[in-house]
């Protein structure tokens, strides 16, 4: 069977003419224990005495050394075993040749990124080459020892944890609905596609090998091109089994069960520049927590994702807050709820102002304006629900913070509310 020969790949052959393929299986067996996960791919080597071998050249070297006995049964070391059962050669050239990453040697002599790791404040012990590798996305190298979705799925879930936590233990009283929506806000798609962009993040126009480190790496989506099935967001049908509860167990955190939670299930797929920014983020959580520990990344997260403020009273949709209130005084012993007019103005005019409070006995849950007295009510429901579930303990701690030797806080029992008003 004759070998193929590759005529032109672009600059990533090699000028010299390819050795030939070994034939006796000792050699063979020697070649293949040479080849690292990056030499499975065709690059140039600054070598003069370097051989370029191609895709078919090892899969033909390897079959050859099968069917001569397997190496006179000799089973493999434990180191190259392992590092050929993690990564299986390429079976096409086309996945030779598409979408590499740079080299991590080359990380060293990038200036994006040292400015970057500078710009973000991260100690120098911090290697550049991991730092390379949270800009690389799927799209643009389907080998998961070059890409970030790893780390990308580590930094999702800290991210996750560590906002949810500081959520419940500073608004125990919160709806979910409300939860799901703050936890958007801080760590949703948008969000962290913002944070990439306040960073300074530029993105390569194309993957490539000889592409700076520094740059985000990602196949960019054409303009009129869909979007793959794993990154739609589609209102779903109405069901009578979607509950609050059902979104708790089923989705994720943000009660949505169309987010990608696999982000290398995204190979070979043109994403939008908000996908490969997310992952960039989420990968550069992950990996500061793996190469610096949690304290730091605890920090980092306080600095640039606590720090943006949050209104989160903007974030409730009441529907009927005067019922939902009867049902909270009903089942907390409180009196029944009582509106009361307290002021009014213009009441025969074009433009009336009523101000109505809503009273428990002899205490004021809540007070609200409308052009009517039935908006003045609802308002004044709403507001008196607000302050039910906004409530705020003086002190309290959050779990990750007595977590290990360096954290030293001492554990303050938190507040756990019964819950919301079930309708």
């Amino acid at each position: 069977m004759k070998r193929i020969r590759i005529s032109r790949c672009g600059s990533q052959l090699l000028a010299q003419p390819a050795h030939r393929r070994p034939t006796c299986p000792s050699a063979a067996a020697a070649l293949q224990s040479n080849f690292t996960p990056h030499n499975y791919r065709i690059q140039s080597r600054p070598q003069s005495t370097a051989a370029a071998f191609s895709g078919s050249d090892l899969l033909n070297a390897q079959s050859e050394a099968e069917s001569s006995g397997g190496a006179r049964n000799r089973k493999p070391p434990p180191a190259r075993a392992a590092r050929t059962a993690s990564t299986s050669p390429p079976q096409s050239i086309a996945d030779l040749t598409k979408h590499r990453s740079p080299r991590p040697e080359r990380a060293f002599g990038s200036a994006k990124l040292a400015a970057l790791r500078s710009r973000l404040s991260l100690p120098q012990r911090f290697p550049l080459q991991s730092l390379a590798r949270t800009l690389v996305h799927p799209s643009a190298d389907a080998d998961p020892d070059f890409n970030n979705s790893s780390l990308s799925i580590l930094g999702a879930n800290l991210l996750s944890y560590y906002t949810t936590e500081h959520l419940l233990c500073n608004y125990p009283r919160l709806p979910m609905p409300v939860v799901f929506a703050a936890q958007e806000a801080y760590i949703g798609p948008k969000a962290l596609a913002t944070i990439a962009g306040e960073w300074g993040i530029e993105a390569a126009a194309v993957p490539g090998e000889e592409v700076d480190p520094g740059l985000l790496q990602f196949d960019r989506l054409r303009s009129g091109d869909d979007v793959p099935a794993g990154l739609r967001h589609h209102e779903a049908p109405w069901k009578w089994n979607i509950t609050v509860t059902h979104k708790i167990l089923a989705n994720d955190e943000f009660g949505s069960s169309t987010s990608n939670k696999n982000p290398q299930s995204l190979r070979g797929q043109a994403v939008p520049l908000e996908e490969a920014a997310q992952s960039f983020v989420r990968a550069l959580i992950g990996s500061l927590h793996l190469h610096l520990g949690r304290p730091l990344v605890k920090r980092f997260f306080r600095d640039h994702f606590l720090s943006r403020h949050l209104d989160v009273d903007k974030l409730f949709d009441f529907r009927t807050p005067t019922r939902d209130l009867s049902r909270l005084c009903a089942r907390e012993g409180f009196e029944p709820p009582v509106a009361r007019l307290i002021s009014e103005t213009g009441r025969l005019s074009r433009h009336p102002v009523f101000i109505v409070g809503v009273y428990s006995g002899k205490d004021k849950l809540g007070e609200g304006a409308g052009s009517s007295l039935d908006e003045a009510r609802f308002r004044a429901a709403a507001a008196a629900l607000k302050g039910w579930y906004l409530y705020k303990p003086l002190e309290f701690t959050v779990p990750s913070s007595t977590e290990g030797e360096m954290d030293t806080s001492e554990w303050i029992p938190n507040l756990v509310d019964c819950g919301e008003v079930i309708v």
